[in-house]
């Protein structure tokens, strides 16, 4: 099995926009608010939406399950107040959740918070609860910084995200550490603030001892790990300039890869860098980058053609990341996996 831990649904209806659209002119307007029960989206809509686009391509490409979440881009937790990003929320999880119940063999539901600047992620739970406990969602996407780019919120390791590390280890689920759009005209919003903010997570961890504070909270830093692979020398050397341990025992155990990396040489460099234990496969699609690559004549985000050309790679090490370390980090999702018989 090849299961695909990085997927949002980009491809919604576009009933879903025009009603984000009336809820943020609501923000000035409350008279202009659009209610919940407004937004309306058939089953055959949701249907169209995926059999052409996320689906399609998976059986093109060969993969057979997909961690889906709500759109990164449109989570914009910096628009409104707690109250607009609550609503949002449960509307974006609701249709993830329709869509895995639509196709239960092909997509499976983790939940976009509702964060917001400012506020205690603790308002969050009762969103992070119904999404895990009545729609069987596997996971979290837990946004580091809720401003849109301006970083005002205080680093993963502050004890202020502690309630919400004690709901994951409660529920044994794990969190994407995805941020959202970008509203500073300095970090664009996919190629910059995304892989900026992939970067300063794994630093975040780096500098603290939070998984002292919780040994069993898991981490997965997408996108390849930004500049984490990279620039791996520079980390350990900074683990030991702040006198932590190795690497290895430091943050390994606890934090994960995935392969939303779009070109053999980055593949490459991950596969060889990261221990396998730790990478998972992922393609983002479709996501941010959805062109064909010139160079190749294939799409990009085909991630599964780099794991297969990988020459670091053996093939067991090849079922971990496309199978293994999803289910081990994933415990939710092997659950229910086992329980049909897979």
């Amino acid at each position: 099995m090849i299961i695909d831990v990085h997927g949002h649904y980009t491809t919604a209806p576009k009933a879903l926009e025009d009603w984000r659209n009336r809820q943020i002119a609501g923000i000035k307007d409350p008279a202009a608010r659009p209610k919940v029960n407004e937004l309306k989206i058939s089953d055959d809509e949701l249907r169209e939406s995926i059999i052409n686009n996320q689906l399609k391509k998976m059986q093109e490409r060969g993969s057979d399950l997909t961690i889906f979440s709500p759109r990164a881009s449109f989570m914009a937790h910096h628009i409104g107040d707690f109250n607009v990003s609550s609503s949002w929320a449960a509307i974006c999880n609701e249709l993830c959740a329709r869509v895995s119940q639509l196709f239960p063999d092909s997509f499976i539901g983790a939940a976009m918070l509702p964060q917001s600047p400012g506020v205690d992620p603790k308002t969050c739970i009762p969103e992070l609860e119904k999404c895990v406990k009545q729609y069987g969602f596997v996971g979290i996407n837990l946004n580091p910084d809720p401003s849109g780019g301006h970083w005002t919120s205080p680093p993963l390791s502050d004890r202020q995200w502690y309630p919400i590390y004690e709901k994951m280890v409660e529920l044994d689920i794990p969190a994407m550490i995805h941020v959202s759009t970008s509203c500073n005209a300095c970090f664009h919003t996919t190629g910059a603030h995304y892989l900026n903010a992939d970067t300063t997570a794994f630093m975040q961890c780096l500098t603290s001892d939070l998984f002292k504070d919780f040994p069993t909270l898991k981490f997965l830093i997408p996108h390849g790990g930004g500049a984490v692979p990279y620039h791996w020398g520079r980390f350990r050397g900074l683990a030991q300039e702040l006198k932590k341990p190795l690497l290895k025992e430091h943050l390994l155990q606890n934090i994960f890869f995935d392969t939303c990396v779009y070109h053999q040489p980055g593949i490459d460099l991950l596969t060889k860098v990261i221990p396998v234990d730790n990478i998972l496969f992922a393609s983002e699609m479709i996501g941010a980058v959805r062109g064909i690559d010139p160079e190749t004549g294939f799409p990009y985000d085909d991630t599964k053609r780099y794991i297969e050309a990988s020459t670091s790679l053996s093939a067991q090490d090849k079922r971990k990341v496309y199978e293994g370390n999803a289910r081990r980090v994933f415990s939710r999702l092997d659950a229910a996996l086992k329980a049909k018989g897979k």
